[in-house]
């Protein structure tokens, strides 16, 4: 390798390790050796360097199209560095979550990225003490981990005020139960709830609010818009928090002889690259997963590299108006 590059052995060493005193040409030479003998450093062997340049990213489960879209921007935003990230579930318990957060750490990544954990607020500060650590879809603050999130209080105003301004009266929502010990308010399925409940209630539509309380994945949203639509008056639109959970509410409509959206509109959250299709083509709140991916990976890089300020990136959503959502029927 070194004969290859025709610099010295420390220098390749350096090169490897990142580390500080190699001139540009010299790491161009190095790295173009590095390439044509098709060399790959030892993770172990570089971990016991300092780093082993990966991260760990801990998802829920992989079922979600959201979590790809925040897969692919981190990927991008790494796609120029040393930098290469590995994922893990996290499963629906904590219990499952802490193993899996310990695994990544036991395998020496330099830095974590945790996706809507349901660790405690003070777990994560423990882990964010032992590792740079970036939390996704968490909107409370910390002085030890960054947080990249969505404005959910106004992604789900956006909604509701579309069916509002559409003639809708009986909206219904359909929410998230989990196993976190988060603060209730810091959770966005919470947020969005009390967002939907806030712009009825500001638009005289108390009366009119109806909430199933289920899950945000596809049997989740079928069983609660079946209790929905079970209901008399039966609601006229239903707003899902998730997409997944939208996706099984039409179903429920469908199922119930219902058609979308004559006979009820259903809109979700996330603008997965499902809600597009034209057999779905949902209303949906694009939160922009893709940034919030690249954002996370670019906070964690920092962090790793020695910043030590809490830093709090929000995304701004929209609105993506498609045909599940119309005038209620006269």
């Amino acid at each position: 390798m070194a004969s290859r590059a025709q610099v010295s052995v420390t220098a390749v060493s350096k090169v490897i390790r990142n580390a500080y005193g190699v001139s540009p040409a010299m790491r161009d030479r190095v790295k173009t050796a590095i390439e044509e003998l098709g060399y790959r450093p030892q993770a172990v062997a570089r971990g016991m360097r300092g780093r082993t340049f990966t991260i760990g990213l801990m998802l829920p489960h992989i079922r979600n199209p959201f979590f790809a879209d925040i897969l692919d921007g981190l990927t991008e935003q790494l796609a120029g560095t040393d930098y290469r990230a590995f994922m893990i579930q996290g499963g629906a318990t904590r219990k499952v979550e802490r193993l899996a957060v310990d695994a990544l750490i036991d395998r020496q990544v330099d830095g974590i990225i945790m996706v809507a954990p349901l660790a405690s607020k003070a777990r994560l500060e423990e882990v964010a003490q032992e590792k740079p650590t970036v939390v996704l879809a968490r909107h409370e603050r910390s002085s030890f981990y960054d947080s990249v999130y969505d404005d959910d209080e106004a992604g789900a105003e956006l909604v509701v005020k579309h069916l509002i301004e559409l003639g809708h009266r009986r909206i219904a929502h359909i929410t998230h139960q989990d196993d976190s010990q988060a603060q209730p308010a810091d959770l966005l399925h919470n947020i969005r709830a009390a967002t939907y409940e806030r712009v009825m209630r500001e638009h005289g539509l108390a009366d009119e609010i109806a909430v199933a309380t289920s899950f945000y994945h596809e049997k989740g949203g079928y069983e609660g818009a079946r209790e929905l639509l079970d209901r008399d008056p039966r609601p006229t639109a239903i707003f899902a928090g998730a997409d997944q959970a939208a996706f099984g509410a039409l179903a429920a409509v469908y199922e119930a002889g219902l058609r979308v959206p004559a006979d009820v509109s259903v809109a979700g959250y996330d603008n997965t690259h499902l809600a597009a299709l034209p057999n779905i083509t949902l209303t949906s709140v694009d939160q922009e997963g893709s940034v919030m991916g690249g954002a996370a990976g670019k906070l964690l890089l920092e962090r790793i590299e020695g910043r030590t300020s809490a830093v709090r990136f929000s995304v701004t959503p929209s609105l993506v108006v498609r045909g599940s959502t119309a005038p209620p029927a006269s």
